[in-house]
């Protein structure tokens, strides 16, 4: 037996175990960028000094982070990562969550979830993928949401809110 039979069926092992290893070993496209205490590095789901991050946190298509200011008043700070829109709103405590409300729709966000609304009308509700409470441990991931509602486009995202499919 020649010696480039002995190799072959171990050269088409390592050649399956190379082209399947890529596609376990990649971070998924929506996979939130570094964070800080702040929120997300270079989003816009960031409290920039003196304000201080209360909570953020990324579902599959969108990044938030609600900040305090010095006054003891909130803010929402979102981004839609298919397209860069960003929302920069007032914000209230809502029981465990805060509210947002934007030209009659309402963005609750919670440990658990996004969810935006249009009067008592769901209209979506994005499950978080990664939250944060700054000085607390990540939450655990919940399981990508499988719809989501496009709206109007915004200017280009920053570099860390590029993302989506």
């Amino acid at each position: 037996m020649s010696s480039a039979g002995v190799f072959t069926p171990r050269l088409i092992v390592a050649a399956a175990a190379c082209t399947v290893l890529p596609a376990f070993g990649l971070p998924s496209a929506t996979a939130a960028p570094a964070a800080d205490d702040q929120g997300y590095v270079d989003s816009t789901a960031r409290c920039a000094p003196p304000n201080m991050a209360v909570l953020f946190g990324t579902t599959e298509s969108s990044r938030v982070a609600i900040c305090k200011t010095q006054g003891g008043q909130y803010e929402y700070r979102g981004v839609r990562l298919r397209d860069g829109a960003k929302l920069i709103v007032p914000a209230a405590q809502s029981g465990d969550g805060f509210v947002a409300d934007n030209d009659g729709m309402t963005y609750t966000v919670t440990s658990k979830s996004l969810a935006v609304s249009l009067g008592n009308k769901v209209i979506r509700e994005e499950p978080m993928v990664d939250f944060h409470r700054p000085g607390t441990p990540a939450a655990p991931a919940a399981p990508p949401p499988t719809t989501t509602t496009a709206t109007t486009p915004l200017p280009p995202p920053l570099p860390a809110e590029v993302g989506g499919r």
